[in-house]
């Protein structure tokens, strides 16, 4: 079957959960495709019987090339987009979970200074950084950077540096052996020992959660005013979450927005008094209390027409009009393969000396997934580099 449109199409249900995991799987790897419902598009369903000799299969994904994969598991999924999801040799010097700034910089430092480097990442390399429409606050780009360009050469130089990277791989647990080393475990069953590791897993903004919202993250909503603020030159925004990062992300984004609002979900807000006086005092800025986001009306791909709220005080429903929203209603650390393993704070954020190790010997932790980071793409190299050159040091004292 030839595919003319040149993308991966995903015929699909809303109720399959085969398709909801091949459609997380593509987003994860941040690869497009184009999604038909096959229920909502009941024209299609004479295609889907076509290729599967008149069975009702779901999904069913056609690549450009003309190849054909019908309910196809992750693994499957992996091989066919080419990505390496099992390392080549069993131990190394060290091995970075995570494939972000953070880690793939430390892979970078290691490599060139001699470390057999392993890099495992469950999704696209990049990490965060990779969804950031614009980067204009990293150091040496000028002009600027899209995060998806930045993301793909962070990747290039690692492994140009002949750091090894597996993908679509996901870590089950790090134990200490009794030889000293670590060994790191990786769904389905493969086991990696190495001297030392780099915890490096970042963390994610935590997200309204409503219809809507995961067709338009990176084009209308966002998580970051610094970096995609300018955007919205002239625009109205809207900023969700009232603590001090919904009301100076909304402070900042006045640089840009000719009208920039701040709901909060609950009867008040958190963000300090100075903060709010500043807010108040300008025309252009607005807030509204006890509000909850219920929907985000999405026309065509990635075209915001409306944003359902909820005034929790009377239970009427709302359609607001803006540009654009950021979330700020806080991050989440990717920290769960570490519970009960080494000390996290109350945020869940790993905690670590100021060589950036656990209380485990040889297993450190860097980026946003650390206790004390500032959450920030520049720092985040910043600590992958730091991170390198105590690992580097820790290697050689363990010969």
């Amino acid at each position: 079957m030839k595919n003319k449109n040149s993308e991966i199409i995903v015929y699909s249900t809303a109720w399959c959960s085969d398709c909801k995991r091949a459609k997380k799987f593509f987003g994860e790897q941040r690869i497009s495709y184009k999604n038909i419902d096959i229920d909502e598009n009941p024209e299609f369903v004479s295609v889907v019987e076509k290729i599967n000799n008149g069975m009702r299969a779901v999904p069913t994904i056609v690549f450009p090339d003309g190849s054909i994969m019908t309910e196809p598991t992750n693994a499957e999924l992996a091989e066919k987009l080419g990505l390496n999801t099992v390392a080549q040799r069993k131990f190394y010097d060290v091995i970075i979970i995570g494939g972000g700034t953070s880690g793939l910089t430390a892979s970078i430092y290691l490599a060139r200074e001699g470390l057999d480097t392993l890099v495992i990442e469950r999704g696209a390399l990049g990490g965060q950084v990779g969804v950031t429409q614009m980067m204009d606050n990293f150091p040496g780009f000028d002009q600027g950077i899209s995060g998806a360009e930045f993301a793909d050469r962070l990747g290039r130089q690692a492994k140009r540096f002949g750091v090894e990277v597996i993908q679509a791989t996901e870590v089950s647990g790090i134990s200490k052996e009794d030889t000293g080393y670590l060994c790191v475990s990786t769904r389905p069953r493969n086991n990696y020992g190495c001297k030392a590791v780099l915890f490096a897993t970042g963390a994610h903004y935590r997200r309204l959660g409503v219809p809507g919202e995961d067709a338009l993250i990176g084009s209308r909503v966002h998580f970051c005013g610094t970096c995609d603020g300018a955007f919205y030159k002239d625009k109205h925004v809207l900023v969700v979450g009232g603590g001090n990062s919904g009301f100076e992300e909304g402070l900042f984004l006045t640089k840009y927005a000719n009208q920039v609002d701040i709901v909060e979900f609950m009867p008040e807000v958190k963000a300090s008094k100075i903060i709010q006086d500043k807010v108040f005092s300008l025309p252009n800025m607005s807030v509204t209390v006890n509000h909850a986001i219920k929907e985000l009306v999405v026309e065509g791909r990635n075209n915001l027409v409306g944003i359902k709220v909820e005034d929790r005080s009377t239970g009427e429903i709302k359609t607001w009009h803006h540009d654009g929203i950021f979330i700020f209603i806080g991050l989440l650390p990717n920290s769960d393969l570490l519970k009960g393993v080494v000390e996290l704070d109350k945020m869940g954020f790993v905690v670590t000396d100021k060589t950036l190790m656990t209380a485990i010997p040889g297993l450190f932790a860097a980026g946003d997934v650390r206790s004390g980071s500032t959450k920030q793409a520049a720092s985040a190299a910043g600590e992958g580099a730091t991170a390198a050159l105590m690992i580097r040091d820790y290697v050689r004292s363990i010969g």
